[in-house]
Formats: C-alpha cells, structure tokens, sequence
C-alpha cells in the first residue's frame, strides 16, 4: 500500500493551544517595532496621550486584520505564507511632513490613495520575481538579519542610545542572560518546548526584571480596558497630490522589501515564492494599506523580525500566524492587555531579537551557499553579494549619508534593503546573462557563452 505524502506544513493546522502559544510568541517579537510608529508620529506631531493610545490601538486592530489577509487570503488576496504585517517605518519620515503641513486628514487620505495605487501595480510587479535569483535573494535574505541586528543592540543595551542609562550593566545582563536563555531552551528541550524557546525566553527574563525592579506596570494600571476603532476619527480624509505621490514612493519602496520578506519565507518553509503569490501578496499590502488610512493608522509591509523567528523556530504553518493576528485585534481592542506586553522591557526583547535577527542573516548564507562563485560567471556573483551588500548596510554605517540628495531619492536609498535589493537585480541583469546563479545552472551548461 503506498504511503500517504505528508501534508505542508504551511497549511497545517495544529491544536488551539498550541496555535496560541506560538501566535503569541510572533506578537511578542514584533509588538516593539510596531508600535514604535505611532509613538514616532505622535510625538512629532504633537498628539495628546488620548490620541496617541487611539493610534496605537488602531494600529495594532489593522496589523491584525492585515495579517489575516495575508495568511488566511481570499480570491486575489494574501500570500498564503506565515507573514506577520506591521506598519513601515519607510513611511515615519513622509507622514511626519505632511502631517506637519496638512493635518492627520492629509496623511490618510494620501495613504488610502497610496494603497490603492498598490493594489493596481501588484501584478505588474510581481512579473520582476524572475530578477530575484539565489545570489539576489540570498544577499537580499543575508542583508535583512544583519540591517535587523541594530535593532536588537539598542533594544538590548535599553532602547534609547541617548539616554544616560544606556548600555547599563543591569540592560546588558538582562539582554544576554535572555539570549543565553533562548540558546539553553534551543538545546535541552525538544518538540513543541523548544519550537517556543523565544516565548519561553521572553517570559523567563521578564519574570527575572520583575525580581530587578525593572517591570513598569504603571502603563496597565492607567490604560482603559476596552477602545474601539472608529473609522476616520481624526477627519475625512484629505487628497493632496503632492503627500500622494510621496507617499506612492513609500509603497514601491515597501514592495521590494515585502518581495524580499516573501522571498526569504518561500525559501525557509520550502513553498518558493510564485509571481501569482507574489501579486497576491503585494495586492494584500496595498489592501491592508488602504484598511489603515481608513482606520486611522498606516502603511503595511511584512516584518522582517518574524521570518527571523520562523527560521528559529522551524515553525512554518501560517495559521500560527492567523492565530498572531486574532491576537493583535484582541490587543488593539483591549488597551491593558497590549499595555502588559508593551511594558516587557528592552533589553529581554533585544536579547532574544540578537538570535532571531542573526538566524535571518545565516538563512541567507545558507541560500548563498548554492551559488556558484568558481566558475567564470561565479566571480561575476561574488561581485553581486558584494555590492548588494556594500549599498545597502551604508545606512547602518551612517544614517545620514544621503541627507544631502532629493527627499524622493532618499526615500529609496535611507532603506538599505531596497537600496541592497535594486543594487543586486541590476547587478544581475547586467552581469548573468539568463543564468539564475546556481551551482546547478553553472554545472548544467557548462560552456554556454
């Protein structure tokens, strides 16, 4: 009798708890990144606290529902792989401007308008995953976790680099005792408990600052126990062309790195990325990005910590990650509860993130690792990962190196991994002649010209 084919593990469902332990566990790590956004905006706009609670809790309802989309899908919609939706930090700097200049109504309307343009370009676009080779998206894929690692440093020594306390014996002990932590749950368990060694990490050096006097509970103490969100609550949305068109930038700027987000998830679960998937996914960042002018909060992309946590944990069913977004609509609805998770502190967060962000970083090699770099044309690869490389970590090496060119252009370049990522396909249009790069290309043809 001939045995049954194991299911994909992308479309396995597992049991509830289960589900819920490790959908909490997505939540955990990308909760800091995403509500880093509004607090961003708020302070520059000069918000009241009433507001700013309302824009959180906004946008931690549409990073839900956004995140359904993109697992869950429907006709059209969703990439169908576990990607956890976030709101993008390429859009902080345009929004700011143009709230300053017209208001909160100038910045939904300019991204509703943004997302809808999204939304129409996603098939076209999705025609250029044939430029995303192994030596592309391996560098793309490397150039992710090691742009992410920063994050993690200044989580880890406290969360504000010019802050006095910054880098405090007690924000360092705390960091690697949690990464130290996470490693020691990696090792000495198995299944299910080692598949959750981060969550068990977090909630290990939580319950070590809390002995510290470093858990600050004032936050759940003083928050409302239920918002809801109410469309368009800061006004009517306003289209002016100029914040559309800046914020249109923003969206490409946010395809490429969803593309290499998608890229990077279809190589770590084994569904490799299609062009249908790929419009599926971009039409859904574009849907949801519609969702969040509406809804009074932002664009969305793919967040780049959580496909870190998915190579950690091995974990690759995308309904774990549905199940992080009903838990993100719960937060969003419940203001206590998501004040509890935001108030664990940094340093345990840049602990576990040190692992996640680094894992993101050796998947790329891994990807690397079945390129050609011998031959002839390989050298021609090495050239590739070197300069996709080189572009896009000059923001890491100096946030402001390109302050001095147009806003627009900086748009592009301030994000090293769309700057790493245009870098690399036209590196590779130019230098690989039709090969994809790989090993198996370079010892299938071997003479070709």
């Amino acid at each position: 009798m001939a045995s049954q084919s194991a299911p994909d593990p992308v479309d396995a469902w597992l049991p509830l708890p289960r589900l819920l332990a490790y959908g909490l566990q997505h939540v955990l790590a990308m909760y800091a990144g995403a509500v880093a956004v509004p607090l961003i905006v708020a302070g520059a706009l000069g918000l009241s606290r009433e507001e700013l609670v309302s824009l959180i809790g906004a946008d931690l309802f549409t990073c839900g529902l956004a995140t359904l989309v993109q697992t869950v899908g429907f006709p059209g919609f969703g990439v169908r792989l576990p990607v956890i939706q976030g709101c993008t930090f390429a859009a902080v700097g345009p929004m700011i401007l143009i709230g300053k200049t017209g208001g909160l109504p100038s910045v939904y309307g300019a991204v509703i308008a943004a997302g809808a343009l999204t939304l129409l370009v996603a098939p076209y676009f999705a025609r250029l995953l044939r430029f995303f080779p192994p030596v592309v998206t391996g560098s793309i894929i490397t150039l992710i976790g090691i742009s992410l690692l920063p994050v993690a440093v200044r989580w880890a020594g406290g969360g504000d680099p010019s802050s006095p306390d910054f880098g405090a014996p007690a924000a360092l002990g705390l960091a690697f005792t949690t990464f130290a932590l996470v490693l020691l749950y990696k090792r000495v368990l198995t299944g299910f408990w080692q598949s959750v060694a981060v969550l068990l990490g977090l909630v290990s050096g939580t319950v070590i600052s809390a002995a510290l006097g470093m858990f600050d509970l004032a936050g759940v103490r003083e928050g409302r126990f239920i918002a809801v969100t109410t469309p368009f609550a800061f006004g009517l949305p306003h289209f002016d062309p100029g914040a559309v068109a800046s914020m249109a930038l923003v969206m490409l700027v946010v395809m490429v790195e969803s593309t290499g987000d998608f890229v990077a998830l279809g190589e770590l679960t084994g569904r490799p990325l299609t062009p249908e998937a790929l419009a599926r996914g971009l039409r859904a960042d574009g849907l949801s990005t519609m969702l969040g002018g509406v809804l009074n909060a932002f664009p969305y992309t793919a967040y780049a910590q959580n496909v870190g946590l998915v190579a950690l944990s091995r974990v690759r069913s995308r309904w774990v990650v549905a199940a992080a977004g009903v838990i993100l609509v719960v937060l969003g609805l419940l203001p206590k509860l998501s004040a509890l998770v935001a108030a664990i502190p940094a340093p345990v967060l840049g602990g576990a993130g040190l692992l996640m962000f680094g894992q993101v970083a050796a998947s790329g090699l891994r990807t690397l690792s079945r390129v050609d770099f011998d031959s002839e044309r390989g050298r021609m690869n090495g050239l590739i990962v070197a300069a996709t490389l080189a572009v896009g970590l000059i923001p890491l090496g100096a946030p402001n190196f390109w302050r001095s060119l147009p806003p627009w252009l900086q748009v592009i370049l301030q994000s090293g991994i769309t700057a790493g990522s245009v870098t690399g396909i036209l590196l590779h249009a130019m230098f690989a002649r039709g090969s994809d790069g790989s090993k198996d290309a370079a010892h299938a043809d071997p003479g070709s010209p």
